[in-house]
């Protein structure tokens, strides 16, 4: 196996974590779950920085954002599959 460019936590996440420097659009990303090491493709629709969340699906506003199998936020804007996830689109429920 290649190693991976997108980890994800459980497989109820709705995001996952880039793991690679300068990860660019259109990049086919190799996506490993780490709760049971399967895997899968996912192609980002955006340059991404390392460390940042990427979309598994489309999100919609106001949907609930899911991380290590916790609820992280909420969507502030629709996020299609594969689109970067920061602070431009989701928003902590604390405030």
């Amino acid at each position: 196996m290649s190693k991976p460019q997108l980890l994800v936590h459980e497989k109820k996440d709705t995001v996952g974590v880039v793991v690679v420097e300068g990860l660019k659009a259109g990049t086919e990303m190799l996506c490993v779950v780490t709760h049971d090491n399967s895997d899968f493709r996912l192609t980002a629709k955006m340059d991404i920085p390392i460390g940042h969340k990427v979309a598994l699906n489309d999100i919609r506003k106001g949907d609930t954002i899911w991380k290590y199998g916790q609820d992280i936020g909420k969507a502030i804007a629709d996020i299609g599959k594969g689109e970067h996830l920061h602070v431009h689109n989701v928003k902590t429920k604390r405030w």
